[in-house]
C-alpha cells in the first residue's frame, strides 16, 4: 500500500527530533518490567488508557499497600556508633582514642535490620514524585499518605543512586517487591525529552534521542511479549545470527560484522517473523526527488533472512518487518523477494494511547 498522510495530531504531540511523541508513555509501559508481571499489571494491556501516569500512580499505590499489609522487605546494613552497651564488635582503637570508657561507652560496629533499604527509598521517592504529578486530588493525597507511612517505618527520603539500585537483587524470597519496584522505576521516566519547553532541561538532546530509539525497540519487544506470548507465540529479542562461512582467510572472522536482530517472533504454527525497528523516517528522497525506502535498512533485513537459509524450517520461509514511527506519512507495504515476505510498516506515535496499541498489535498479527 502506498504511503498516505498520517493523522494530524502533531500539535498535541510535540517532537523527539522529527518524530511526533504524544504517547511515548505507553511505550515506556511496554518497555518496562511490567510486561513480565501478572496480577494487577495486566490492566495496562487489557484496556485502552489515556491517563497513563495516573494509572501507574494507582498501581504503585496498590502495590505499596499490599506490601505494607505483608510488611516491607528488610535487610541488614552496617552501622558504627558509640553505645552505652556492647552491640556487635567493639572497636578498641576507636574506643580508646575517643576515651569513651571514661564516659561509660564503647565504640561498636554491628549489622542492623532495617526497612531503610535502597528499594524502599526508591518507592518512597516515587510516591512523593508522582503525588505531585497527578491531577486527581484524591490520588495525589493517597500517594503522599503512603510516602508518609513509609517515612514512619524508618524509610529515608531521597532517591537512591543508580549504583545502589544496581546492587539491589530481588530474590525468590522477596519477589513480591518486583512489581512495586518496577512501577517506582517507571515513575521517574515521566520526564519525556521533546522540543517543547518544560521544567527539566536535558544537556544532550542527541543523547536523549538515542534513548528514545532504544525505548522504541524495547517497547515493541515488550508489547509482543505482553500481547502475543499468551497466544502461544515465542518472543525473543537480541538474537545473534551467525554467517554461514564455509572457508575464510585468516583473521576474517574477527572483522566480520555481527548480526543481531531486534526481535524474532515464532507463531504457534512455526512461522518466523524477524522485526527490525528504527526510530527514524522509513522513507528518504533519492536524487530525483522521489520517496524511496532507505536501502541500508532493506539490505540489513534481507541479509538476516537470506544468511540463515538452510538452518531449519523456520528460516526457510521466514518473513521480515521494518517497523518505523510515522513521520508525515503512514505506510503499509510488502513484497515477496526470493521466497521471503518483506513488510514495511509505520506506527503513528502522535496518536492516542489506545490507537498506538491497536496499530502495533495489528501490524504484528497481520
Amino acid at each position: 500500500m502506498l504511503a498516505q498522510p498520517a493523522a494530524q495530531t502533531i500539535a498535541e504531540a510535540g517532537y523527539v527530533g522529527r518524530i511526533p511523541v504524544r504517547n511515548l508513555w505507553l511505550l515506556m509501559l511496554y518497555a518496562s518490567d511490567l510486561t513480565r508481571s501478572g496480577g494487577p499489571a495486566n490492566v495496562l494491556f487489557e484496556n485502552d488508557v489515556e491517563d497513563l501516569p495516573g494509572l501507574v500512580a494507582r498501581l504503585l499505590a496498590d502495590a505499596v499497600e499490599r506490601r505494607l499489609r505483608q510488611n516491607m522487605t528488610r535487610s541488614y546494613r552496617h552501622r558504627e556508633q558509640a553505645l552505652s552497651r556492647v552491640r556487635g564488635r567493639i572497636d578498641l582503637l576507636e574506643t580508646e582514642s575517643r576515651q569513651l570508657l571514661s564516659k561509660g561507652m564503647v565504640f561498636c560496629r554491628f549489622e542492623e535490620l532495617t526497612t531503610d533499604t535502597p528499594r524502599n527509598r526508591l518507592v518512597r521517592a516515587a510516591l512523593d514524585f508522582v503525588g505531585r504529578l497527578v491531577d486527581a486530588p484524591a490520588l495525589s493525597h493517597r500517594c503522599k499518605t503512603l510516602a508518609a507511612d513509609l517515612a514512619r517505618l524508618g524509610v529515608g527520603g531521597g532517591r537512591p543512586s543508580r549504583v545502589k539500585m544496581a546492587a539491589e537483587q530481588i530474590g525468590r524470597n522477596d519477589a513480591a517487591d518486583r512489581l512495586m519496584v518496577s512501577l517506582a522505576r517507571l515513575v521517574f521516566e515521566l520526564a519525556l525529552p521533546t522540543e517543547i519547553a518544560g521544567p527539566r532541561p536535558f544537556l544532550d538532546p542527541s543523547r536523549e534521542e538515542a534513548w528514545v530509539r532504544r525505548l522504541f525497540e524495547k517497547a515493541v519487544f515488550g508489547m509482543a511479549r505482553a500481547e502475543l506470548e499468551p497466544l502461544g507465540w515465542r518472543v525473543r529479542g537480541g538474537l545473534s545470527l551467525a554467517w554461514q562461512v564455509s572457508s575464510a582467510s585468516e583473521g576474517l572472522a574477527a572483522i566480520l560484522p555481527r548480526m543481531v536482530t531486534d526481535i524474532v517472533l515464532d507463531t504457534p504454527g512455526g512461522n518466523r517473523l524477524v522485526i527490525d525497528t528504527k526510530f527514524t523516517s522509513i522513507l528518504t528522497s533519492n536524487r530525483f526527488g522521489s520517496d524511496t525506502l532507505k536501502s541500508g535498512y532493506l539490505y540489513q533485513l534481507y541479509a538476516y533472512l537470506r544468511s540463515q537459509e538452510g538452518l531449519d524450517k523456520c528460516w526457510e520461509g521466514a518473513s521480515g518487518l521494518l517497523l518505523h514511527p510515522a513521520v508525515g506519512a503512514s505506510l503499509r507495504a510488502e513484497a515477496m523477494i526470493q521466497g521471503h515476505t518483506l513488510r514495511f510498516a509505520t506506527v503513528d506515535l502522535g496518536e492516542a494511547a489506545g490507537n498506538i496499541r491497536s496499530e502495533l498489535k495489528s501490524i504484528l498479527l497481520s
